[in-house]
């Protein structure tokens, strides 16, 4: 009987051609990015849980308060340490400190070959690798790293340096100033891991590299990449330790203004808790699981659509069949199996379309998902699950509408709309196909606009045609003014600064500042800039109250914006003017000299803060270029030719604060790629379904249309009877997405500080986006019909 049901749907559907063709593209444009969807949750979800005892890893966090909350994922370097010596509530402590951007140099021959690895390397504790699962491929996980210059590598950079060769005692030098020898290789890093440094360096030689940070003393600040995990003992609960962490903030920080409150943070939580740098939040996951689901159902409504649409011109043929005894159960499962059979073939296509993809998705989100059914049983167990769930759904409603024909009606072929639906249900479902639409295409038009509001907005700098050129490691101060002075004479370029960041940037130092020589910190924070005196002019910072600070190579004199005055609670800006503020624990201390206009120090999601710009020589890590960008080529060309004669053993590198700034938005400019292809897909798939209904609706109009002809329509007024009864649900659909579209994308834009108005306009390009695409479909195929010779559509009978 299966067998039977297979060959009659088979003949069925290739009869139908075009009805299968659309139904097919549909559902497997529906199910294909269901399949990257859930291939993308469930990578994400995977991240970190290869480790043995995961439940009981967690890393220590540090809540800072001082005028507002702010959440570190590191935590003072001596923590660690301590809380080892002073508890035993860990069964396994470890530190590790993350450098990024870090050149590597390893001699070959008479050859020295470079390498600038962004992912950095990791100062670790051996017991790092007691606590985490990644494996050795050689050396001994317990003595690898516990002596200094010694370091390990995973198997991929191993070949990177040393290509077949043993890398077991090789040598490589970092930063041109640290020589390690290889102890011990791992296997290469999962993709589901948050874990991206691939070069692990004995803790022991952070001493070499940074020796405040690691001081068993520098309880004073903090440093981004400076992190500490723990395995808990059995029956310990993170409750029990976070009672205790408090000592360690009256004990070594007891008058500081910016309060420590240290926590613990599961290790399952890391990969999510943006709070904490998590890299995809789970309502961002499940916001992209519902629109997969959403553009499953989206094709599965047009399937449905379309078979009820259809159902009348199988009429007779269900007449027959019941004529000659069929059940209405029989006649179900035959359409279940002709469902079935699209389905299947659609899968087929889902599959080859999500592998084809995959590339695109992976190169977005900088990830290495493989899409394999054979090593992933979740994904085979999905798809499985989608081909029955998308048949039944699919195909349950048409099956039963064919099912319950009354045969003489159905012999006689007075079959009414009603009798298959009507048009009530499959306006219904035009109504939903574009109500999705409609919301993905809503919030497409805000993400953009938020995008472009951030990207043209005035941040109160010049931005354009600046190049950040990183200064090479270990390069003294005499030399960064020599090249200083060499770029300057270069045709092309018009200014050059030496700096920490450009005015709005990550790279970020905080401290507590204490004006006019007052007892006690500020309770707010100040963001410091250490730049020279050129920085102001070659970034078109304006002074609103004093000058600017004279070229020196010492901290002598500060500038601050216009925040800082206002934190104060001071009338005027100028009341500041040869006040003497001191920073980092009156480290840094000096007048106040100018004040400059406020600009977006941050990104648009923060507001501004409370800003310096002083002369801290030590901080500078750029040189900041101003270029003419009509000889944008030779400048670039002749800048690296002062680098390369000055430092021809490092690499040569740049970049555009433009692409810099943008860097702040990737998580918006990412998402805003995947609802741009979701939206068009889903467009897509209504107006396939769309198609589909006016060429039925015109096979079933051709006798109307050829009398209206006749008596002297026009194409358009033709036309207008197809128009006429879309249009009105595309606007029912707009009335639904319109109110669920501005709540979703509302609660989104309060992420940001500074963000665009949620006008009518957005909502007006929306409606008419939709119904352009919409209407072209519809009327390529009226006017098809329109035009349609009369004489031969009176024959049609």
């Amino acid at each position: 009987m299966l067998l039977n049901y297979i060959k009659i749907s088979f003949r069925n559907l290739v009869r139908n051609k075009a009805y299968t063709a659309i139904n097919v593209l549909g559902l497997a444009l529906g199910m294909s990015c269901g399949i990257l969807i859930f291939t993308l949750v469930t990578h994400h979800l995977s991240f970190d849980n290869f480790h043995p005892n995961r439940d009981r890893i967690y890393r220590f966090v540090t809540e800072q308060k001082r005028e507002t909350t702010s959440y570190a994922s590191s935590v003072p370097s001596p923590l660690g340490k301590a809380f080892r010596n002073d508890y035993t509530f860990g069964e396994n402590v470890a530190r590790i400190f993350t450098a990024t951007d870090i050149l590597i140099t390893v001699k070959d021959g008479r050859d020295l070959r470079k390498f600038k690895e962004e992912e950095g390397v990791a100062f670790a504790e051996s017991a790092f690798f007691d606590l985490f699962n990644f494996p050795f491929l050689a050396g001994d996980p317990g003595t690898a790293l516990t002596e200094p210059n010694t370091a390990i590598l995973t198997e991929r950079m191993a070949r990177k340096y040393f290509g077949t060769a043993n890398p077991i005692n090789k040598t490589l030098r970092v930063d041109n100033k640290i020589d390690l020898r290889i102890t011990g290789v791992l296997k290469d890093l999962p993709a589901n891991t948050d874990r991206q440094t691939e070069i692990f360096i004995s803790y022991v030689t952070l001493k070499q590299f940074n020796e405040w940070l690691a001081s068993d003393d520098a309880w004073g600040g903090m440093t981004s990449g400076m992190q500490c995990f723990v395995r808990l003992r059995p029956g310990v609960s993170p409750e029990q330790v976070e009672r205790v962490l408090p000592a360690y903030v009256e004990k070594y920080r007891p008058n500081s203004k910016n309060v420590h409150h240290y926590h613990l943070q599961a290790l399952a939580d890391i990969h999510f808790n943006a709070q904490y740098g998590g890299v995809m939040t789970k309502t961002n996951l499940w916001v992209l699981a519902l629109i997969g689901l959403f553009l499953i159902i989206t094709a599965c409504v047009n399937f449905i659509n379309l078979a009820t649409a259809q159902a009348i011109n199988r009429a007779k043929e269900v007449g027959v069949r019941k004529a000659l005894g069929s059940l209405r159960g029989q006649l179900f499962w035959q359409f279940i199996a002709e469902t079935g059979l699209i389905t299947v073939v659609a899968m087929l296509l889902a599959v080859l379309g999500s592998q084809l993809a995959l590339p695109f998705v992976n190169d977005w989100f900088q990830s290495g998902m493989r899409i394999d059914f054979l090593a992933n049983w979740q994904l085979t167990a999905f798809t499985g699950l989608l081909v029955v769930v998308v048949t039944f759904f699919s195909g349950s409603y048409p099956g039963l509408i064919l099912a319950r024909f009354q045969p003489v009606v159905a012999l006689k072929g007075k079959l009414s709309q009603q009798s298959i639906g009507g048009f009530n249900t499959r306006r219904t479902l035009i109504v939903t196909q574009f109500a999705i639409s409609q919301m993905l295409i809503i919030g497409v038009i805000i993400i953009a606009s938020q995008m472009r509001f951030a990207q043209q907005s005035d941040l109160g700098f010049d931005k354009e045609a600046v190049v950040m050129v990183p200064i090479a490691s270990e390069s003294k101060l005499q030399t960064q003014h020599t090249i200083q002075n060499r770029f300057s004479r270069l045709a092309g370029v018009k200014r050059v600064a030496l700096c920490q960041a450009a005015p709005a940037s990550d790279n970020n130092w905080n401290t507590s500042p204490r004006y006019d020589n007052r007892s006690e910190d500020e309770s707010f924070s100040i963001n410091v800039r250490a730049a020279d005196d050129q920085y102001t002019s070659l970034f078109g910072l304006q002074l609103v109250a004093g000058r600017n600070i004279y070229p020196a190579d010492t901290v002598r004199e500060f500038l601050v914006n216009e925040t800082f005055a206002k934190k104060l609670n001071l009338n005027k800006a100028q009341e500041v003017i040869g006040k003497v503020i001191s920073l980092n624990g009156d480290r840094l201390k000096g007048p106040i000299v100018g004040v400059v206009r406020d600009f977006h120090n941050l990104s648009f999601h923060e507001d501004i803060s409370a800003v310096c710009i002083a002369s801290a020589t030590e901080q500078y890590s750029y040189y900041a270029v101003k270029i003419n960008l009509a000889n944008a080529r030779t400048t670039l060309a002749g800048l690296e030719k002062v680098w390369t004669e000055t430092h021809p053993d490092q690499i040569f590198e740049y970049q555009f604060l433009d692409e810099q700034i943008a860097e702040f938005y990737e998580t918006e400019a990412l998402m805003l790629k995947l609802i741009q292809a979701f939206a068009a897909i889903a467009l897509f798939i209504g107006c396939l379904g769309l198609y589909g209904l006016v060429s039925f609706m015109a096979a079933q109009k051709t006798k109307e249309i050829g009398i209206r002809k006749v008596l002297g329509s026009s194409t358009g007024q033709i036309v207008w009877i197809f128009v006429n009864e879309f249009s009105r649900l595309i606007l029912i659909a707009f009335v639904v997405a319109a109110p669920i579209a501005w709540y979703a994308m509302n609660a989104w834009l309060k992420n940001f500080e500074y963000k665009i108005d949620l006008g009518i306009g957005v909502f007006a390009l929306a409606i008419l986006g939709t119904f352009v695409v919409a209407m072209l479909t519809i009327g390529y195929r009226a006017v098809s019909a329109a035009l349609m010779n009369p004489i031969n559509a009176l024959r049609t009978e």
